[in-house]
């Protein structure tokens, strides 16, 4: 929300500076994140009145302007259309800094000769003062503007970006924002009040409103207002509309837009003569009904959406955007105005789905108080008679089936604020501070308070809501800082962060990178890792913000590959990325199961380009010795077996069991799905483990365990098998003797000089006794064992 200095003084006497009035209102709760100063570089730029024109004597679209300044007087060259004499100007003088209004840099006016004319200063538009783009003519000033007088002094603004929180719907407005700066400094409030005279027509007879889903609009109200001239908006408030970003078009769409800032409550102004039957249907859209909007595009309605309708098509967009067959135009001279009141959850939904964001939407969507229908349209019916030149219909149209029943009152004592804010301000100061804000207090004993809300303020619900509006109006820095009362509590260990902790620091000591994706993923990234339902459906947000972010992950694949192939995109060498985070599995009548799971992608060069040479690519085992390394520092004992996954390479693919089930997957990604992912390295692995299954090992106590005391023995085994047996059953013998400490697969061949069916596998196998050192004899007698039961587990022979 921008917030016009000069606009704001209109309702509330600021007299702090405005560093303090920023800090102050962010204190409460509506962050000041931008003070911008309008007229901060007009330097040489004052307010001048033109006394005559005359020709240029070379040039037939060129005039010679004399300006007045008070004290001096100038002549310059202009070609403006617009320009007249006794207008008053805004003019630069040479070494003003000005935006030019060809290029839009910010340049220094230096004087030119034109024709054969040398002129010494410059008439400005809007664009050229970085007011707005308006290039077409230059900008006129009202008749009171004091010749002489600094431009800045004269239009110079200071704008607040104040950041208005969703429960906050009534700071979306100059009034909600003045109420907040008079309760904060306890300067006084003077609010506009609407006055006109009513023609002997009755608005009632001109216009009938029919609310046919009054779930969807509990309000509508309407006036109307005939013979009006459409023409520009004052000078005052198109300054003011600039300076909150709202561009002026004419003096009755300005209005509403004024108005709305100015209330909050959005308005919207329909021709009187595109409305068929003179009636408006408030309702929802058919299935087959389309509507152009004001932006020109035809939107395609759907029954979820809501409109106004005349008897026959939609003509509005309800709280989003108007229509362009009841659109005001210059030829338009009877105005229905429209103040209504709609669901918000509705509009966000409408707005979403039609990618349609506007103003109103804005506010909509938040929940703005019903009541402010009428005092809005009241005011917007005065000013657009005011500089519309219209006559009002008597009364307005007030459709209301969503009237609410008496107002019940919040119960506050002084006891339950003391609880919660820590500190006693007295039930007195709490009244004070809450009338300030114009909340209604009655004593109802000398410790208890009952608090009526105000029609503009939508979220105050709870005593506790009260307390929160106390403490932002008194102060936080208010509240003394005390020691705290109890024992600070032990520390209570978590061992799966703790866990997370070290999986972090084990991995990226490997050299791999984490990431962190959202938990929120889409029906195409699900559809693109084939998840085929093994937990059910996944859960889906009731209101996504995108169809990007529309289901909780099932696991941690298509955040991972999405990175992994944006990263490829920007480099040219291996890529090592990691997650740890939490899928959400879902469950039948009951919430999800929160798995906290480990998946890791790698792929590309294990270096960059060297002297030394290539070193290959980071490949299955390079990934399978990163997970060994992660295993043995938490000490989990894990194994590889083959396996299958739909979006793995079959025969690349293996599961790892831990302690009897299975901890998770790892394998190399299948060309088809690097190809939907646009991923051009090959091969590209991929690893997911469930992190809860490691948990029992790291909250296992780690013993010390001394150097060794004798020399091992290392020897080598060469064998032959089946090329279908994998290398982890022969492990798994030899790891049953206990004198063996570490077997190694050093070589792997298949070829010439093995038989057909066959494979060569060479293990490194070192042998240890914590007693003696063992000889050659012992090791010998202990490895013709182990060749004698893999020849009947495995049918191995020596290879000689």
């Amino acid at each position: 929300m921008k917030v016009s200095l000069k606009w704001l003084k209109d309702y509330v006497d600021v007299n702090i500076p405005v560093d303090d009035l920023a800090y102050k209102l962010t204190m409460a709760g509506l962050e000041v994140d931008e003070v911008e100063t309008v007229g901060a570089g007009w330097d040489n730029i004052f307010i001048g009145k033109v006394l005559g024109l005359d020709k240029h004597p070379n040039a037939d679209k060129l005039q010679l302007a004399t300006v007045d300044l008070g004290q001096e007087q100038w002549t310059m060259i202009c070609g403006a259309p617009n320009i007249a004499p006794g207008q008053k100007i805004a003019f630069a003088k040479v070494g003003a800094r000005l935006y030019d209004g060809d290029s839009g840099k910010l340049e220094k006016l230096k004087p030119v000769k034109i024709r054969g004319v040398r002129s010494e200063g410059m008439v400005c538009s809007e664009k050229e003062l970085g007011i707005s783009e308006n290039h077409e003519g230059i900008l006129v000033l009202p008749e009171d503007a004091p010749i002489g007088k600094p431009l800045a002094d004269y239009m110079g603004d200071t704008v607040l970006n104040v950041s208005v929180t969703p429960n906050r719907p009534d700071c979306l407005s100059m009034i909600g924002i003045a109420r907040e700066v008079a309760a904060l400094t306890g300067a006084d409030l003077h609010l506009p009040e609407a006055q006109y005279q009513e023609q002997d027509v009755s608005a009632e007879d001109m216009i009938s409103i029919e609310i046919v889903d009054p779930d969807l609009c509990p309000r509508y109200s309407a006036g109307i207002i005939q013979n009006v001239k459409i023409a520009p908006s004052p000078q005052w408030m198109q300054e003011r509309l600039l300076a909150a970003g709202q561009r002026p078009i004419s003096n009755i769409v300005d209005v509403t837009n004024f108005v709305m800032l100015e209330h909050g409550q959005p308005l919207h102004a329909f021709d009187y003569e595109g409305v068929k039957e003179r009636k408006i249907v408030v309702r929802r859209a058919r299935d087959d009904e389309k509507l152009v909007t004001l932006d020109g595009q035809e939107r395609q309605l759907t029954s979820e959406m809501l409109v106004i309708a005349d008897e026959e098509y939609p003509v509005a967009l309800a709280g989003v955007m108007g229509g362009v067959e009841s659109e005001i135009t210059e030829r338009t001279t009877t105005i229905l105005l429209e103040s209504a009141n709609f669901n918000n959850v509705n509009i966000r939904r409408t707005s979403f789905k039609l990618g349609l964001t506007s103003e109103a939407s804005s506010r909509f969507d938040k929940g703005i108080s019903p009541d402010l229908t009428i005092p809005a349209l009241h005011r917007a019916l005065d000013l657009m008679s005011r500089f519309g030149g219209g006559g009002i219909a008597r009364g307005i149209v007030d459709s209301y089936p969503g009237l609410p029943g008496q107002k019940q009152p919040v119960s506050l004592s002084e006891q339950r604020a003391k609880q919660v804010l820590g500190v006693d301000f007295g039930i007195d100061r709490i009244k004070e501070a809450l009338e300030a804000l114009g909340f209604s207090c009655e004593h109802t004993s000398n410790s208890e308070l009952s608090v009526w809300p105000p029609y503009w303020r939508t979220d105050i619900k709870l005593a506790d809501d009260l307390i929160e509006e106390v403490a932002r109006i008194i102060g936080y820095d208010q509240i003394p800082t005390t020691m705290l009362s109890a024992e600070v509590p032990h520390h209570e260990p978590t061992p799966l962060r703790l866990l997370h902790e070290q999986i972090q620091d084990i991995l990226a000591g490997c050299g791999m990178q984490e990431v962190i994706n959202y938990s929120l993923t889409s029906r195409d990234m699900l559809e693109k890792t084939r998840y085929q339902g093994e937990f059910g459906e996944p859960l889906r947000v009731a209101n996504p913000l995108s169809r990007q972010q529309e289901f909780l992950r099932v696991n941690l694949r298509g955040g991972l590959l999405k990175v992994f192939a944006n990263a490829e995109r920007h480099q040219d060498h291996g890529i090592m990325m990691f997650e740890v985070g939490k899928v959400y599995l879902p469950r039948q009548s009951d919430l999800p199961y929160e798995r906290e799971t480990l998946g890791g992608i790698l792929g590309g060069p294990r270096s960059g380009r060297s002297w030394l040479g290539d070193e290959g690519y980071l490949d299955f085992y390079y990934a399978k010795g990163i997970l060994e390394t992660l295993f043995e520092r938490l000490g989990a004992e894990a194994r590889f077996e083959p396996s299958n996954d739909p979006i793995l390479l079959p025969g690349r693919t293996a599961s790892i069991p831990i302690d009897g089930g299975n901890a998770g997957v790892l394998g190399e990604l299948h060309p088809h799905i690097a190809a939907e992912f646009d991923i051009s390295y090959e091969p590209v692995c991929l690893f997911e483990v469930d992190v809860d299954k490691l948990l029992p090992f790291s909250e296992r106590t780690k013993g010390f365990q001394a150097l060794p005391r004798f020399p091992s023995n290392d020897h080598d085994l060469a064998l032959l098998v089946d090329t279908d047996i994998p290398a982890q059953r022969i492990l798994d013998i030899v790891h049953g003797y206990p004198q063996v400490k570490s077997t190694t697969v050093f070589d792997v061949y298949t070829g010439e000089q093995v038989p057909r069916g066959k494979k060569s596998l060479a293990f490194s196998i070192r042998y240890y006794s914590p007693e003696h050192t063992m000889t050659d004899e012992e090791v010998d007698k202990i490895q013709e064992r182990i060749l004698a039961e893999l020849r009947k587990e495995v049918g191995a022979d020596i290879r000689q």
